[in-house]
């Protein structure tokens, strides 16, 4: 009986054993079920967080722009005097002039004249300074990558290469030199030559050698529809320049705006006359010592006004010539130097063959020879692929240009 008694109690503890086992694996996927429910509401509650912060930026942003729409417009003005530390006489947009005073948010080194001013339009005191507006046009005149040609890429040019050593990059890089003997230096170079003689490459070498900021124009982009915009446009191009000093300003065609002034009556061609007006003015007002040098281009010498090139404007003009057999031999071994050319190749031969070609013309034949061996599957160009290039570019020119600038008949002052 008590044997019994004893298996009855084994038993009945292995099944609490087990029964216990089971309510622990029951309450452990209990547990495990209201973590991951919580896992959820966690992610939801930081998901709301987040929409929270968002929605509250989007109605901070909303009652911004809100306000924005119930502020009254300001009145745009220009700064004329500045009497005192508050007082200051503007004019405003609409053309009368008031004395305001400006209140302490403006900072006093801003408050110049010339400045534009927002005006408040009740009390017309001055509110903020505005930033000076430039013209987009102008700005993109700016040459941002440095010029990539150098005096070694521009052949039998030598003499002129001095000339605007001398006149452009010498007052840049050395200007002690100048203040030593005392002299002032050019404030212009006009460089003066048939299309395609180098003109513009010698511009873009000197702005390399100096490291100055390029500004490039061409002189039709200064002739503008409207009256007084090609001269708000000189102008806002020569304040670039002296921001970006030091700068090489160059100015190509400038005969567009340049050309001797006539009595035609027309309103186009006055206001021309304004926009060189204006150009004058502004190179007047250069320091010759400065950080900026002026560079002008143009293949009509003839038609330029004399007021352009009086001394104290364009002081030095330099004659590009067309290219002699030995300088068309130096311009063919720099277009050639990347080519591979067969042996036969003689540059003395082809500077023979082309006479009275200028620089961009041989550069056009080696470009042409280089493709018409790509198109026969050659490995290297030979002289056949240059005398049929010699051809084809000489007979699409047609032309009829004198040797050099002289035999147009021009005389500077």
């Amino acid at each position: 009986m008590s044997g019994n008694m004893k298996s009855e109690g084994v038993s009945y503890g292995e099944e609490y054993s087990r029964f216990l086992q089971d309510k622990m694996r029951q309450l452990e996927e209990a547990n495990i079920l209201l973590r991951d429910k919580l896992e959820k509401i966690e992610q939801e509650s930081r998901y709301y967080q987040e929409m929270r912060v968002r929605y509250e930026r989007e109605i901070k942003r909303l009652r911004s722009e809100l306000e924005k729409l119930r502020t009254p417009p300001l009145l745009v003005g220009t700064i004329v005097n500045v009497i005192d530390d508050k007082r200051i006489v503007v004019r405003s947009s609409t053309g009368p002039q008031f004395v305001v005073t400006y209140t302490q948010c403006v900072e006093p080194r801003e408050v110049v004249p010339g400045a534009q001013v927002a005006l408040n339009q009740q009390s017309l005191a001055v509110v903020s300074v505005l930033p000076s507006a430039k013209d987009p046009s102008v700005c993109g005149m700016e040459v941002i990558e440095s010029p990539d040609v150098d005096y070694s890429m521009i052949g039998g040019l030598h003499e002129q290469i001095e000339e605007i050593r001398e006149v452009v990059e010498l007052p840049l890089t050395a200007p002690e030199r100048f203040e030593r003997v005392g002299v002032e230096p050019p404030k212009g170079v006009l460089l003066i030559g048939l299309p395609g003689t180098g003109k513009t490459l010698l511009a873009k070498a000197v702005a390399k050698r100096t490291s100055a900021t390029f500004i490039r124009v061409v002189g039709s982009e200064l002739v503008q529809k409207y009256i007084g915009e090609g001269a708000r446009m000189v102008r806002e191009l020569f304040a670039m320049a002296k921001e970006k000093a030091p700068s090489i300003l160059f100015v190509d065609e400038i005969d567009a705006i340049a050309a001797r002034r006539i009595e035609d009556g027309s309103s186009g061609e006055r206001e021309v006359q304004r926009t060189l007006m204006q150009l004058l003015a502004e190179i007047d007002g250069f320091d010759p010592r400065g950080n900026v040098r002026i560079i002008g281009a143009t293949n009509r010498p003839d038609i330029l006004d004399p007021a352009l090139l009086r001394p104290g404007r364009f002081d030095r003009v330099i004659e590009i010539p067309m290219p002699d057999k030995k300088a068309r031999k130096e311009i063919f071994k720099i277009h050639t130097s990347r080519l591979k050319l067969k042996k036969d190749v003689d540059l003395d031969k082809l500077a023979e063959l082309t006479e009275n070609a200028t620089g961009a013309d041989i550069r056009a034949i080696a470009t042409e020879a280089g493709m018409l061996t790509v198109k026969k599957n050659k490995r290297a160009v030979g002289m056949e692929e240059f005398e049929h290039a010699i051809k084809k570019v000489m007979r699409n020119e047609q032309r009829n240009y004198p040797v050099n600038v002289k035999e147009m008949g021009v005389m500077f002052m």
